[in-house]
Order: structure tokens, then sequence, then C-alpha cells
């Protein structure tokens, strides 16, 4: 089914051809994003089991960007986590257009609707014309060890986090919250 945005796409596109073109990109970046989301759940729970939530900062600082990483350079494609609220800056500022959908998924959240929301586009941008794609990373219970309140952030993972990201955010988010996005960008 195609939806407006899908006819909006098709268009910049160039026709009806375009419409399975653009329906296989989407799909291809929802697969990137949905590994991605997986691999790094799994090296997570597996860190988390090990060390606790101490020992699991590394996967976010260390083995999130590789695994991104990797992604991007078995794409071609541009791979990343953003957030509004980032903990570490050098690794994941949103852009303008990242920023955008980002407060759309805040938005959208807070007027009830589910937090398994995702958008793609098509851009015009200096550097040429991408396939840009975002799905939505809620909150799930275990990330509140790391990015919830004072209260529920134990005190070692805060002296934790406040040694590795001085200048960190990403905290204060509740149960189901949007806390940030994988994104995806991609030449056409």
């Amino acid at each position: 089914m195609l939806t407006i945005q899908t006819f909006a796409l098709v268009a910049l596109i160039g026709g009806v051809a375009a419409a399975e073109d653009l329906d296989r990109i989407r799909e291809e970046g929802r697969q990137v994003a949905t590994e991605l989301a997986a691999r790094l759940g799994a090296e997570l729970q597996k860190e988390m089991k090990a060390g606790g939530p101490v020992a699991a900062i590394t996967v976010c600082r260390e083995v999130a960007p590789a695994i991104a990483s990797e992604a991007s350079r078995k794409t071609g494609w541009k791979v990343s986590r953003v957030s509004l609220k980032t903990r570490n800056p050098a690794l994941g500022l949103p852009d303008a257009w990242e920023q955008k959908v980002l407060a759309d998924f805040v938005k959208r959240m807070e007027t009830g609707k589910s937090a398994d929301m995702e958008f793609a586009e098509v851009v015009e941008e200096p550097q040429g014309r991408f396939f840009r794609y975002m799905k939505a990373i809620p909150t799930q219970g275990a990330c509140l060890r790391c990015h919830g309140t004072d209260a529920a952030i134990p005190e070692d993972v805060r002296a934790s986090l406040k040694t590795s990201y001085p200048h960190d955010r990403a905290v204060g988010y509740a149960l189901g919250q949007i806390r940030g996005a994988f994104s995806i960008k991609r030449p056409l």
C-alpha cells in the first residue's frame, strides 16, 4: 500500500518504477536498522549478565559505534545512532533532518502513538539526493539503569558515566520514551 509519504518519494525519485525501488530501499534500511538493534541488544545483554551495567557502558561506548561502522562499510551507507539528548556528542549529534524526525517521534509518542516508529524520505542536499531513514529506539527496562532518572541509576553507574561521558545528557528517560533512533543515509 502506498502512503502519501510514498507518493511524495516516488515523485522525487521519478515515477512508478521508482515506487518499487523505494519500497526495496526502505526495506533494506529497515533490515539494516533491525540487524543493528539486534546485535547491539545481544551485546548489551551479554555484558549486563557478565559484569552488570557498569561493564555494559563499554558496549555503548566502543562496541555500538564499531557495529554501526561495520554496517556502514558493508552497505556503503552512513549508519548511526542519534538522539536529542546525546551521551557522546563526538558520535551521535543529529543533523537538522534527524533533529526534525526525532522531535516528530517524541511528539507522536506524547500523543499516544506506539514507540515502534520509523520515517523515510528522499531529500535534496547540497551534496546530492539521499534516501534518509530513521527507526525510533524506545527506552526499555534495562536501559533505565544507565538512561533513567537519578533514582533509577545506581551510584556506581552514575560515577562511571560521569567519567566516560562528562557532557552526558542521555538521562532522565522513563520506560517507553523515545531515547533516540537508528539513522541511515544512502546516496541515490
